[in-house]
């Protein structure tokens, strides 16, 4: 590996010494092809004909399992496809009414109802769904998939861990894409893009499932900081799906931050935002303001962006998100710390312990700010933007040595992090 790393060094040595200017990885040709020949995906259809077959298959007045949970399931999938968060808040219900129909005495209804409210950041109610399922009777592999995942979501880690030790299997999608999960929080992150790479060749024959695997294989490699890897990805995904919003999200990141071609990455997140009703493109562009370093443009998309994730239907989903926006372009740490609050009551990780200590430090309260640090995330694993808010709390605490290894150690993972914040980064680096 050390190897490799070495020669890939030197070839990024030469590479920059020669005059040509490097070639874009994106190709605005690419993009171009995609949004003007964009159409609907053909599952798209196929599954809007199968929501309305199941829809009139159900009886209110004489509840069954098939039909429920076939239609819920169309819903669930038509909002992985668009985006509109009343899809899966209708199939929620729906699930809802059918567990109440047989008495909470049907599992398969309690782990979709499990699986729902991951999806929607209720991790708490996840467990509580999970406990129903326990008590009504489980198959073993079901046990440990649905355990693994609200353990990992909830912090439990040891308990993660040895769920995925019982689970460990040779062929096994579900396996390892839980297992590259666990790499990643444990910072082996060769090891967690094998693994999801091993997922989207277990699903070769079922095009969605493979579809997921590559394009979060995609996101991992950004994170490794490999963009023409990510990007092969996914234009592979887009090849799959012409309608994989992930993915041409994913081709716009890299056109912003690694080809620096801010009017490619707007192009693409305002397509994504015409045809996604998520609020995640709106995100998109105001990184992509900050790039040009057009503050009132910037704080045109955050309000755009919080007007609709603060929406109560996204319930949790997007905390993290409103916070880096409150701690920064939309300046409210008051709000911020609020919004880390209610975050700890819906699970107290040291991700999200962080981010309450950043919004006590940005809310002017250095003092509780270190406190919450020292006992809840000290020593523990942190994502890029965690690491460098610790190295900001570390720095107004007066402990600089602290904070240039927070800083570092946030470096690494440059890739994830906004423009705003990467150069504020880099300022403090140097």
């Amino acid at each position: 590996m050390h190897k490799w790393i070495s020669v890939f060094i030197a070839i990024v040595l030469i590479a920059s010494g020669c005059r040509n200017p490097q070639k874009p990885i994106v190709s605005s040709v690419f993009i171009d092809s995609l949004i003007n020949q964009y159409q609907p995906p053909p599952p798209a259809d196929a599954n809007d004909s199968a929501l309305l077959f199941w829809k009139k298959r159900i009886n209110p007045s004489l509840p069954g399992i098939t039909s429920e949970s076939k239609y819920a399931a169309c819903l669930s999938y038509r909002f992985h496809l668009f985006g509109d968060i009343r899809d899966i808040r209708s199939a929620d219900s729906v699930m809802r009414k059918l567990d109440a129909d047989f008495n909470h005495k049907e599992a398969p209804a309690d782990i979709t109802l499990l699986h729902y409210a991951v999806l929607q950041h209720r991790f708490k109610e996840a467990d509580q769904f999970l406990e129903e399922a326990k008590r009504t009777g489980l198959k073993k592999y079901d046990l440990l998939t649905s355990s693994f995942d609200v353990d990992f979501e909830l912090g439990r880690y040891f308990q993660a861990a040895n769920e995925l030790k019982a689970l460990k299997s040779s062929s096994d999608y579900g396996y390892f894409f839980r297992r590259s999960k666990m790499d990643h929080l444990n910072g082996l992150l060769d090891s967690s893009i094998a693994a999801m790479l091993t997922c989207a060749d277990l699903e070769k024959s079922n095009p969605y499932l493979q579809q997921v695997a590559v394009s979060n294989a995609a996101d991992l490699y950004i994170h490794a900081g490999e963009m023409k890897r990510a990007a092969g990805l996914y234009q592979a995904c887009l090849k799959m799906n012409p309608a994989d919003f992930h993915s041409l999200m994913g081709l716009g990141w890299i056109a912003l931050v690694s080809d620096k071609n801010d009017s490619l990455a707007g192009k693409i997140f305002s397509f994504v935002h015409m045809k996604n009703k998520l609020p995640d493109p709106l995100f998109k562009l105001t990184q992509m303001a900050q790039s040009i370093q057009d503050a009132g443009l910037e704080k045109k998309y955050a309000r755009a962006f919080v007007s609709g994730a603060a929406d109560v239907d996204y319930g949790n989903m997007y905390n993290k998100y409103l916070i880096e926006l409150y701690t920064g372009t939309l300046y409210n740490p008051s709000l911020a710390e609020e919004i880390s609050k209610k975050e700890l009551e819906n699970r107290a990780t040291p991700q999200t312990w962080a981010w309450y200590a950043w919004s006590l430090f940005s809310n002017h309260k250095k003092e509780e700010a270190y406190s919450v640090f020292q006992k809840y995330v000290s020593g523990r694993p942190l994502e890029g933007l965690e690491l460098y808010w610790m190295g900001k709390i570390m720095q107004g605490m007066n402990k600089e040595f602290n904070a240039q290894a927070f800083y570092a150690a946030a470096y690494v993972n440059k890739y994830d992090l906004s423009p705003s914040i990467l150069r504020d980064l880099e300022k403090r680096l140097n």
